[in-house]
């Protein structure tokens, strides 16, 4: 983390009476706990179909009875009649959290200073109180992927749900090492190195990367043994990986690296996710072959080449399901976490299916993370996360009337909202002359 200055300091607490909770009429509105019974509603579970006239009691965090017919004499009734239940969406990669306001170097946490800092730990870096993740939730996103950018191994990855006092209370239960796969392809347009020069590159970082791997192999036999060794936390995190602890997920786009990535792994007796993955509708057979579950996203974007179809990066999702890749979504942002729905509108309109789009944004991310008894699906047992709805969310005329995250009712207020109630109607005004 890095040290507040002064400055930063007094703008922080200039900005206090925003943060925290949201601000409804003038009064500062908590989180809700409780005990609550949702009636009357569609269910969309995701895993076990559609269910008409259904009511959700929601006690101590969790889904404690599904059904038609539940009552609950100390349950705060909420009257769902036309309205639609969906689980909490999951986007699986962000940087949310880690950044406050992008042109300020003190709110941007999401690098650290060096090639190899797999130690890094993103969760200890989450601002709870940051003001995009109210933003994000009114819209149906409720849990987040936070990501650490940066060198070959930039740091560990952390799921948190959206509401929290601390990043410990936030943390939904997986974490995972990331690694950029080194790229041999030009970075972009302003990339003026020779094609010698980016082989050359690449050669370098492969067997960086390949060093680094032996190295916690090592570390990982010596520890399994009794060993004392010098303190080396940079190995002792890659050395999580190495035991099956903590899996890979691994930052890989163009269509040959993709391939390099899937070659890589073969002999390496570790958890792999792929994450980025721009170009896997070229290669998306080869990844379904590997098992390789996938976090692709920005669905929103640009073909990655000139003379791709305008509509590569919508379609590929769809492509590589359709393949057999379990595919999850990500909108790989920080303040536009919110518009995760539309990416995965894209994707379903795309070729992938509105189905297969909602598995990509609830049940799919849960079973990559390995909390598919958690999260993921409307089911009895599992984690609160809800989103109460006038019609399906990917519609953009869809209004989110509740959202339930840990059990909690969030209070559907953001700094955006507050804005658009104060100039709506605004009194006083000045008159004109």
């Amino acid at each position: 983390m890095k040290r507040f200055n002064k400055t930063f300091l007094t703008f922080l607490i200039a900005l206090l009476p925003l943060m925290s909770w949201a601000q409804i009429d003038g009064e500062f509105i908590k989180p809700q706990g409780g005990k609550f019974l949702l009636q009357n509603a569609t269910v969309h579970t995701i895993t076990k179909g559609v269910l008409t006239n259904t009511s959700i009691l929601i006690e101590d965090g969790k889904i404690s009875q599904m059904g038609s017919n539940i009552s609950a004499s100390d349950a705060e009734v909420i009257d769902c009649s036309g309205l639609v239940i969906y689980p909490g969406m999951i986007d699986s990669g962000t940087t949310l959290g880690l950044v406050e306001v992008n042109s300020v170097p003190e709110t941007v946490d999401y690098q650290e200073i060096g090639n190899v800092t797999p130690n890094m730990q993103a969760l200890t870096a989450v601002n709870p109180n940051t003001e995009a993740i109210p933003v994000t939730r009114v819209s149906g996103v409720t849990t987040t992927l936070t990501v650490p950018q940066g060198g070959l191994f930039p740091g560990t990855a952390a799921l948190i749900n959206l509401v929290g006092y601390t990043p410990d209370q936030m943390y939904a239960g997986f974490k995972a090492v990331v690694m950029n796969f080194p790229n041999s392809a030009r970075r972009g347009r302003w990339d003026r190195r020779s094609d010698d020069d980016i082989k050359k590159d690449n050669e370098k970082a492969l067997k960086e990367a390949n060093e680094l791997w032996e190295k916690a192999k090592s570390y990982h036999e010596l520890i399994s043994k009794g060993a004392e060794l010098d303190y080396y936390p940079e190995i002792a995190q890659l050395a999580k990986v190495v035991s099956g602890e903590l899996p890979l997920m691994i930052e890989v786009n163009a269509a040959s690296d993709i391939q390099n990535a899937i070659n890589w792994v073969a002999d390496k007796d570790a958890k792999v996710i792929f994450s980025g993955v721009k170009e896997g509708w070229r290669v998306a057979d080869e990844i379904a072959k590997a098992k390789i579950p996938v976090i692709t996203g920005p669905v929103q974007d640009l073909p990655s080449r000139q003379s791709d179809r305008y509509d590569a990066a919508y379609s590929n999702a769809g492509k590589m399901a359709k393949a057999g890749v379990k595919v999850a979504l990500r909108t790989n942002d920080s303040e536009n976490v919110r518009n995760l729905p539309f990416h995965a509108a894209f994707a379903a309109a795309y070729g992938m299916g509105k189905e297969e789009a909602w598995k990509a944004v609830t049940i799919n991310p849960a079973e990559i993370f390995g909390l598919q008894d958690q999260l993921g699906s409307v089911e009895t047992g599992k984690v609160a996360n809800l989103i109460v709805a006038t019609e399906d969310p990917f519609e953009t005329r869809a209004q989110i009337m509740h959202v339930f995250i840990n059990g909690y009712r969030i209070p559907l207020s953001n700094r955006h909202i507050r804005l658009y109630q104060e100039f709506l109607d605004r009194s006083p005004g000045l008159k004109s002359n």
